[in-house]
């Protein structure tokens, strides 16, 4: 009997996904059938038509029945792209999202030359401030040892040099120094909201890297990182932050009882306050 074709394959899953109550499954089919030939994506359009080989397919159907399963795209492929840029991701880490590059695309609208990011994770954030800066220095920190390593991973794969380092620390717990842009995408999901949380956040993704503390408030970590930013900024240096859904104004109002200066809300692509920026004045 002849093998399916490619492209019968990808609908036949596509149609699995869908039915299974996920979003974007011929977008995902497709995704998981490049990684499956080791193909770029581009590419399928024209393999549509082609038989699809013995060990391909035992991977496909391997990385569908993970999905199913509602595991995350980036963790069954073992990377998601972001600005550009291939970042390892495991579970251990929160995945990288489209709306953190409005943070990045902020930060990059005034020089810096040190840069200090709080809860790191895979390191996405950091990695790519100084791989478009080649000038740049800077710290990221994080109180998970896994979410180092992964962090660290992803430096090694990059051409950054030594101007990057990763340090376990609590917040600002072992930071020593003074920046110029401090950076963040801190947890900001309070408890009570976790079990609506799509499966794929839920019961895949760091707790640690979702919720703040136990939980019960929501802008814990936006508290802890406004009270420490005057004493780790350099005068005239950026606190920015991204934030959770209908946080923004609330945040904006912590850095200015912190006494940061011309804050400001920076919109993402759909027009929702995304990040929250302000400045240190001389202490």
């Amino acid at each position: 009997m002849s093998a399916r074709r490619i492209g019968e394959a990808m609908r036949e899953a596509a149609a699995a996904l869908g039915a299974a109550g996920i979003e974007n499954a011929g977008g995902d089919a497709r995704i998981l059938m490049a990684e499956a030939l080791g193909v770029d994506r581009s590419r399928l359009l024209l393999m549509e038509g082609a038989p699809l080989p013995a060990a391909a397919a035992r991977r496909f159907a391997a990385f569908i029945a993970e999905r199913l399963r509602r595991r995350p795209v980036s963790q069954i492929i073992g990377w998601r792209e972001f600005y550009g840029r291939r970042f390892r991701v495991t579970s251990d880490v929160l995945d990288p999202r489209p709306e953190t590059e409005t943070l990045i695309a902020a930060a990059l609208e005034a020089p810096f030359s040190r840069v200090l990011d709080l809860g790191a994770g895979t390191g996405c954030i950091l990695l790519t401030l100084l791989a478009e800066r080649p000038q740049a220095k800077g710290i990221g920190v994080d109180i998970s040892p896994a979410a180092l390593e992964i962090a660290k991973s992803n430096h090694d794969a990059l051409s950054i040099g030594s101007r990057a380092k990763f340090i376990q620390s609590d917040w600002y717990g072992d930071v020593e120094g003074r920046f110029d842009l401090i950076v963040a995408n801190p947890p900001y999901i309070g408890a009570a909201e976790i079990p609506a949380l799509a499966p794929e956040v839920r019961e895949w993704e760091p707790r640690i890297a979702l919720v703040p503390g136990r939980g019960e408030d929501a802008l814990l970590a936006y508290r802890r990182i406004a009270s420490g930013a005057r004493e780790h900024l350099l005068p005239g240096g950026r606190l920015m932050v991204e934030t959770g859904a209908g946080q923004a104004a609330d945040v904006l109002q912590l850095f200015a009882q912190a006494g940061l200066v011309q804050g400001r809300i920076v919109e993402d692509l759909d027009g929702r306050g995304r990040v929250v920026s302000a400045v240190a004045t001389p202490a």
